[in-house]
């Protein structure tokens, strides 16, 4: 049986990224970012991509990356979504590195991988593994077309274009119109991506290689949602020990004992269903069903666990200055990327052969 606890390694990971972290992503300063024009810390994704090497983690190590598995991408990214940090990780260390994988360019995975290049897949965020997909036209060799929701487009240097005509296309950010949408979640933006006549590259078959990206998004965005749901559990806490009451602290009040107790129950749950994924990615073993069960139950966690949190927090939990809302809006957001809880439900029903009534 497999063994879903973190090893040594895995943990020294964790470790040299909170510091990280901890030194270059500062609450106030992803806040500032998000409001302004900006929302990408390119400086962090450097030191991420570049200076650890974990932009190329998936890579293997004669493509030039670290030939690493989905657990210690899924570790980086549970770091990632407790610190909210505004970076294209998801979306091109593992969306756009799975799709260059299915379709075997050494070339562009190497740019990757070394994170001088960023990469995105030019298909919505809310589109679920196995779901179908807008495909630009191909005329004469150009593509022509609009897609509407990439994430973190904007940061990219290098488009994954599906076309009509069945394959995955590179192009240039340079060739494309890329025109912001409004993003409820400040720090994984959305935008509307155009190409008039923009020449690509054909990498191989959009299908294969859209729907493994799809999944392994799916199955690691779990690992985001769950330092996401332990971040906001353990400074609910935290607060609710330091802040006091008719002169005792609120923690120790019954009522809220009870919804913290549930809260780490649903979050011990989630660990476990994210790890399983990360682990079935990793082995190839029941991959479909485990990415599935994780994002079923991933989802309704996480923006459980930021709820309660801004709840129990009080009045300061509501202020634009408290980091919260940043987490509530990426638990929103991320509720529906990738497809939603439902979704997943109705696609684990149909493996299982579950009809619904």
């Amino acid at each position: 049986m497999t063994d879903l606890l973190y090893s040594e390694e895995e943990e020294a990971l964790r470790a040299a990224v909170r510091d990280l972290l901890t030194d270059h992503c500062a609450a106030p300063d992803v806040i500032a970012r998000g409001e302004s024009d900006a929302p990408h810390d390119l400086a962090l994704w450097k030191s991420l991509a570049e200076g650890m090497g974990l932009a190329g983690l998936l890579v293997p190590e004669d493509k030039g990356g670290q030939g690493a598995s989905h657990r210690d991408v899924a570790v980086v990214l549970e770091e990632l979504g407790r610190a909210v940090a505004p970076v294209p990780y998801l979306t091109s260390a593992v969306v756009a590195t799975e799709a260059l994988l299915a379709c075997g360019d050494a070339d562009l995975l190497a740019a990757l991988a070394s994170g001088r290049t960023i990469g995105a897949l030019a298909v919505g965020l809310h589109r679920a593994p196995g779901a179908a997909f807008p495909a630009v036209r191909l005329e004469d060799g150009l593509l022509h077309g609009e897609i509407t929701g990439v994430a973190d487009a904007a940061a990219a240097g290098v488009l994954l274009v599906p076309a009509d005509d069945g394959g995955l296309y590179a192009v240039e950010a340079d060739a494309v119109t890329v025109t912001p949408q409004t993003s409820l979640d400040l720090t994984r933006p959305v935008a509307t991506v155009r190409l008039d006549g923009a020449r690509g590259r054909r990498l191989g078959d959009a299908e294969p290689a859209v729907r493994r990206a799809l999944r392994a998004a799916a199955g690691l965005l779990a690992s985001e949602q769950l330092g996401l749901a332990d971040w906001a559990l353990t400074e609910t806490v935290r607060y609710l020990k330091e802040r006091k009451q008719f002169n005792r602290p609120v923690g120790g009040f019954q009522a809220l004992k009870h919804r913290l107790a549930q809260l780490w129950l649903e979050v011990v749950n989630l660990r476990a269903a994210a790890r399983n994924a990360a682990d079935a990615l990793a082995t190839g073993e029941d991959t479909d069903i485990s990415v599935s069960v994780a994002q079923a139950y991933a989802a309704p966690v996480a923006v459980h666990a930021a709820e309660e949190a801004l709840q129990l927090h009080g009045g300061i939990g509501m202020t634009w200055e408290h980091p919260l809302h940043l987490y509530l809006k990426r638990a929103k957001a991320d509720s529906i990327a990738y497809g939603t809880a439902g979704a997943h439900r109705e696609a684990l029903a149909a493996r299982v052969d579950l009809q619904a009534p």
